[in-house]
């Protein structure tokens, strides 16, 4: 474990900078849907070199033992230091209109949904690029959870930083959508353990 968290640290701070990244060309895009599939290259960075990203690892929580969830935690404060980082170098007027937008509509419940579909979408992102399937999903849910209005809780500290939007409101708003990630991250692999037949019963009600 010698060095575990450095580097995890580390990892997570250049996934956080990949994700700004994606933020800063959705802005600055003013075809929405172009900036939505553009944005996609920050998480294809983030899985091509193996970075921390929260919403690309929290769905893997169940396969792993419980101190991951320091791991987790490790990875946020990782990932908010780099969207800190670009945020503060790149104050965007894009941004602060986003930021506005989330704060003046900001309810509990449906933000923690929206949080929730974007989890969900990213797990689906980065499980299929890990099983070696290639990049096309990335591309297909990053532009989907953005056209959707689904929250992304990096995404949003990075449009939160740049638009120098440090208030209660906004960090409450961060962590409704970090708990949302999480259980969106969470749903599909808890249901592949309940929703398949077991083999030997599906082969035996076929012969039957």
């Amino acid at each position: 474990m010698e060095g575990h968290y450095s580097k995890c640290f580390l990892r997570s701070i250049l996934a956080g900078i990949c994700i700004s990244v994606g933020g800063c060309v959705y802005i600055g895009c003013e075809v929405k849907w172009v900036g939505a599939i553009l944005f996609a290259v920050g998480l294809y960075t983030i899985l091509t070199y193996k970075m921390d990203l929260y919403t690309g690892k929290v769905g893997y929580a169940l396969e792993n033992s419980p101190s991951y969830v320091l791991d987790l935690v490790v990875i946020i404060l990782g990932n908010f230091v780099g969207t800190l980082a670009v945020g503060l170098m790149l104050p965007l007027q894009g941004a602060e209109a986003i930021a506005a937008n989330k704060l003046a509509g900001f309810e509990v419940l449906p933000v923690l949904f929206r949080g929730v579909m974007c989890g969900m979408l990213m797990f689906i992102a980065a499980d299929t690029f890990k099983n070696g399937k290639g990049p096309l999903a990335t591309f297909i849910c990053v532009p989907v959870f953005i056209l959707a209005g689904f929250e992304h809780s990096i995404a949003d500290m990075f449009y939160f930083c740049s638009a120098g939007e440090f208030s209660l409101d906004s960090l409450a708003f961060v962590l409704v959508v970090i708990l949302g990630n999480a259980v969106g991250g969470l749903l599909i692999p808890i249901g592949k353990r309940y929703m398949y037949e077991d083999p030997k019963t599906e082969g035996s009600s076929r012969r039957l």
